[in-house]
């Protein structure tokens, strides 16, 4: 397993969100539960939002305590062993309603050269 630095990290991070933003650009829920193909690629980079996260520093975790890093790599670890039993909405509902925000607070983190 390669070592990534934090900034790295982070981009994959950001990389990761703004595919999931491009998959589902224009998409509806009844679109988004009907594309197996887009479900699939989005579930894999929810992923590695989280392998990125838990390969981030606890002592940078530590000094960003506004991202809900365990509730993030908490969903990776939900969609890796529970992929039979993913819910479509769940996976809708939070890149619509909790990824804008991350996306955010990523950029922010990345902005500051604080790592």
């Amino acid at each position: 397993m390669s070592e990534r630095s934090t900034k790295l990290l982070l981009e994959d991070i950001s990389v990761a969100i703004q595919t999931i933003f491009q998959f589902t650009e224009g998409y509806s829920f009844e679109n988004f539960e009907s594309d197996l193909k887009t479900r699939q690629a989005v579930e894999r980079n929810f992923e590695i939002i989280g392998e990125a996260v838990a390969r981030l520093p606890q002592e940078f975790k530590d000094l960003n305590p506004n991202i809900e890093w365990r509730v993030i790599k908490d969903f990776r670890n939900f969609i890796i062993h529970d992929y039979f039993g993913v819910n479509h909405q769940i996976l809708w509902d939070t890149i619509q309603l909790r990824l804008p925000e991350l996306n955010l607070d990523i950029k922010k983190v990345i902005d500051s050269n604080h790592f």
